[in-house]
């Protein structure tokens, strides 16, 4: 069997599932920061958004976004061969999702992207491996491609430091329930990692992954800073944001939105 045979009959659906379930081991409450996050693009922008998915890993924004919105545009950006991989299997013959590999890091990362504005801009679970001053940054050049009136979206790690009993309290529990699915075969972050790189179609993919961001085993993304939302809200704001305030919440996570 070839490469492309091998590609177009590997289960991309399995495996972006097998994504969302080792997501949400971590993150229990995902499908609700998403739903937050759309029906706050459907009150602001309408159900017919463009949409910039940012940092999109293997779609998963993209596919919500789609299921609610039919008549919506996405456009998924991200570094990851391998996520980037399973997105583009995934979406295979959808016109109205397409992807493109930049490093948010590089400075000229939205030269890359086919459209100049967006009406929305959308991430989750991932601007937290960024350094402040990154993500100080990025925060401006997403201002840029964020049309007036458009919106930016986060739902990320966004730890409030002034309460460190509950942070404490909140932690030990879901350690907890962590374990406890772990032991009933959960796969966590490097067990999917594991599990990618011994599939024939994804290997090649997964071992450039890992010679970019390192072994999940060993642990990579070490250098990422985790800021309070009212940093997040501050730091938009200061970006050239008319408005930006937390939207949702739970004790560890929280999503902050930003209107142009």
């Amino acid at each position: 069997m070839t490469g492309a045979d091998a590609t177009a009959q590997t289960d991309w659906q399995s495996w972006q599932s097998s994504w969302d379930r080792q997501q949400e081991w971590y993150l229990p409450d995902r499908e609700e920061r998403f739903g937050v996050m759309l029906d706050a693009v459907e009150a602001l922008v309408g159900p017919e958004p463009r949409v910039l998915d940012l940092a999109c890993g293997t779609g998963s924004i993209s596919d919500r976004l789609l299921t609610r919105f039919p008549k919506a545009t996405s456009t998924g950006v991200d570094l990851d061969p391998a996520l980037l991989t399973i997105a583009r299997g995934h979406f295979a013959g959808d016109s109205r999702v397409e992807f493109v590999r930049a490093d948010l890091r590089d400075e000229r990362w939205t030269d890359a992207l086919p459209h100049r504005a967006y009406d929305a801009v959308l991430t989750a679970t991932a601007l937290h491996w960024m350094r402040s001053d990154e993500l100080r940054r990025l925060y401006g050049q997403i201002a840029g491609v964020v049309r007036d009136g458009g919106v930016f979206a986060n739902a990320d790690h966004m730890p409030d430091g002034t309460t460190p009993r509950i942070n404490e309290a909140v932690n030990a529990y879901h350690r907890a329930r962590r374990e406890r699915e772990r032991a009933e075969g959960v796969q966590d972050w490097a067990d999917w990692w594991k599990t990618a790189a011994a599939d024939p179609v994804l290997a090649g993919p997964t071992a450039e992954r890992f010679r970019i961001f390192g072994d999940p085993a060993e642990g990579d993304h070490a250098d990422g800073e985790t800021q309070s939302a009212t940093w997040h809200a501050e730091t938009l704001r200061a970006a050239g944001f008319a408005e930006a305030r937390t939207v949702w919440a739970s004790p560890a996570d929280a999503m902050v939105l930003a209107l142009k």
